[in-house]
């Protein structure tokens, strides 16, 4: 059922075109405006970062903020009589994560197209990049889900996401200051560890209180 659930929203994102292009210009636009800003020049590995994370973080908030936002009213009344809101929430946390993963790459590419790459351990700095994309799914898909109930749903999720995802933010930060200093992988295996805790934490949260959510 949840593979099911998974491929009924990739035929819909197939779809609607329009969405994924749309984060995808906004990603090179972003990329190149930072590129004529810095006067076309090396960028520095701190602004890198700065630069990499600011577009990172709206980008996923974009994408992840439409699971439940926009859906039509009465479209989880059909799901609630065929489905169960488990299978659900994690169908949405796993497509999410595929988007974001998927969109935080590109992001990366981009980056290292038009500001270099100033990254010296690319492959821990994968392995962050997919913790913070699972993070981003996880929390803010249920988030999305209860702003979804509100009236101001926009307002909500905004203000909602920044003190959850501030903290994958922060640990995601050391991380890549660790590996663009070259530091050896140890010193980011507590940061990795806190980034994994959260990330289980967040998905372990939306699988017990999605069902109160969705039936209230």
């Amino acid at each position: 059922m949840i593979l099911t659930l998974i491929k009924k929203e990739i035929n819909l994102e197939i779809r609607r075109k329009t969405v994924i292009s749309g984060l995808l210009v906004y990603l090179v636009s972003t990329v190149f405006i930072s590129y004529i800003a810095f006067g076309f020049k090396v960028v520095e590995p701190i602004s890198w970062s700065a630069l990499f994370w600011i577009t990172l973080l709206f980008t996923t908030v974009n994408t992840v903020a439409k699971s439940f936002i926009g859906e039509k009213k009465g479209k989880d009344i059909y799901f609630y009589s065929i489905v169960s809101p488990e299978a659900i929430i994690v169908s949405k946390i796993c497509y999410n994560f595929l988007l974001c993963g998927i969109l935080s790459f590109a992001g990366f590419a981009f980056f290292v197209l038009f500001l270099s790459n100033p990254i010296n351990d690319a492959f821990l700095f994968c392995i962050t990049i997919l913790l913070s994309a699972l993070g981003f799914a996880s929390s803010l898909t249920l988030l999305s889900g209860i702003a979804a109930k509100a009236s101001n749903s926009t307002i909500l999720m905004a203000v909602l996401s920044f003190p959850v995802i501030i903290s994958i933010l922060l640990l995601s930060i050391k991380i890549t200051k660790n590996c663009i200093d070259g530091l050896d992988r140890s010193a980011s295996y507590d940061e990795l560890t806190i980034l994994t805790a959260i990330n289980c934490l967040s998905i372990a949260f939306s699988y017990l209180l999605f069902p109160y959510i969705w039936r209230s």
